[in-house]
């Protein structure tokens, strides 16, 4: 029940959306060319100009749909939703520029364009911030409320009153709960289990969500036949959250569901596809731009330090295949290709780097190469640093969790080393941050990661 009113919000907010782009564009040409207020020479039609815009509309969809803006949403703050909505608007005048450039469109606007692009903006916020007042406006009257009754009490049950919480445009409200234990204040005790008879043949209950622990999982057969008799949709939320170590999707095989206990978005095809063709273009751009710079780097290297330019270290990367990493050459030269895997940290002043080395390790500049193994697929821009081999089967035992990384492509940046956790520090908390990145991912994620990176961000902890 809750999916089908999500899905239907987002399929009525991309039809506003949609209807924003249009007016935003109709409103700017207006402006332009028929209110008299803006000196212009000439100008095609406006029925010229109205095909193009139309295919403008998939193209600011498609950046609300990267930026998060038609996902199942939380209340958010004033400044939270404005950064969003800039976000999503700087993408798909990105996007629409790029467009115009490729479809060729003569004499189209730079003052038409930016007006477009400053109301589509406006006109966007105007629409959420409609809708939280008329939601407000009826949630205050009490119209529209359907009533949920809880049968039981877990943890389940705790999560999905602060979801209700999140949600109120969803309209419902807890009733009240029936539990052979009182559990706790923040809805109303209605009674034991037995109860739930008369609380629903009292009571205008709409829906009744079975929150029953493992431990009650025999009475889940009465209660649904209790449901049924009174007429009433009943909905299981299963007592496995506490056990389950994220977020869980269900899906279905051959008609029979099925639990993924570990929704990662980067399983989905079109977010693998979006990401792959971003570190594509990222990556040839950054070899061919910064290809003097490579030149130079490998002049200091060769100048400094005997032995080749490039260091190759096997790592492990997406599913645990091994690839073989390239980094510029950061110290003193040994006859045998692992010379840094012995088992040891890179710690600050140490006493193997070289000191054209040390300065490449300080500004990062050492993983410049890494740009070819995201080329070739063994790596992503943006993604859990890859590490030894034998590290990894060591910290497979002692770190919880630690394995889960390798659900995605390792990265040459990525959320824990933007926050400082890389070389000599915590493990654990490097991995907490990795899991955060893998289970949150989304495109606006790993652009924050690319600027935060570009500032700086990647230097701290470096040696």
């Amino acid at each position: 029940m809750f999916r089908t009113y999500q899905v239907l919000w987002n399929r009525l907010s991309q039809l506003i959306d949609a209807g924003n782009v249009i007016l935003g564009f109709v409103i700017a040409w207006y402006i332009k060319f028929r209110s008299g207020w803006l000196p212009f020479g000439g100008h095609y039609s406006f029925f010229y100009y109205l095909p193009i815009m139309m295919a403008a509309v998939p193209l600011f969809l498609l950046s609300n749909w990267v930026m998060g803006l038609y996902r199942a949403g939380r209340s958010h703050s004033f400044w939270r939703m404005t950064s969003v909505l800039i976000r999503s608007l700087v993408l798909g005048t990105v996007l629409f520029m790029s467009f115009l450039y490729i479809a060729r469109a003569p004499q189209f606007s730079r003052s038409v364009l930016l007006m477009f692009s400053l109301l589509v903006l406006l006109l966007n916020y105007l629409k959420y911030v409609g809708v939280q007042l008329a939601l407000r406006i009826i949630r205050t009257h009490g119209y529209n409320k359907r009533y949920v009754v809880i049968v039981g009490w877990t943890e389940a049950a705790n999560r999905f009153i602060r979801n209700l919480q999140y949600n109120p445009w969803f309209g419902y409200h807890v009733f009240g709960y029936v539990s052979n234990t009182e559990a706790t204040p923040q809805v109303p005790y209605l009674g034991d289990i037995s109860s739930l008879k008369h609380v629903l043949e009292h009571n205008l209950i709409d829906n009744v969500l079975i929150c029953l622990p493992r431990t009650e999982a025999s009475l889940m057969l009465a209660v649904v036949a209790e449901c049924e008799s009174a007429g009433i949709q009943s909905l299981i939320v299963p007592d496995y959250f506490d056990i389950l170590p994220a977020n869980p999707r269900f899906e279905n095989f051959a008609g029979m569901p099925l639990i993924d206990t570990r929704y990662v978005p980067l399983d989905d095809a079109v977010n693998a596809g979006l990401k792959r063709v971003f570190d594509i273009v990222f990556s040839v751009l950054v070899l061919v731009v910064l290809s003097p710079l490579y030149t130079a780097i490998a002049i200091g290297v060769k100048l400094t330090s005997p032995g080749p330019v490039l260091f190759r270290q096997e790592r492990a990367g997406r599913n645990r295949r091994t690839f073989r990493m390239y980094k510029f050459r950061t110290m003193v030269y040994c006859p045998y290709e692992n010379q840094e895997d012995d088992g040891m940290w890179t710690v600050p002043n140490d006493p193997r780097c070289t000191k054209f080395g040390r300065f490449l390790r300080k500004t990062s500049l050492d993983e410049l190469p890494q740009f070819w193994n995201v080329l070739l697929g063994d790596m992503s821009i943006i993604g859990p640093r890859p590490e030894r081999p034998g590290f990894v089967e060591r910290f497979r035992e002692e770190v919880p969790r630690y394995m889960v990384k390798h659900r995605v492509r390792p990265g040459i940046t990525g959320w824990a080393q933007v926050h400082g956790w890389r070389g000599d520090t915590s493990i654990q908390r490097r991995i907490d941050y990795d899991l955060q990145y893998i289970e949150n991912w989304s495109f606006s994620m790993d652009l924050k990661i690319v600027i935060r990176t570009i500032r700086g961000g990647f230097r701290k902890n470096a040696y």
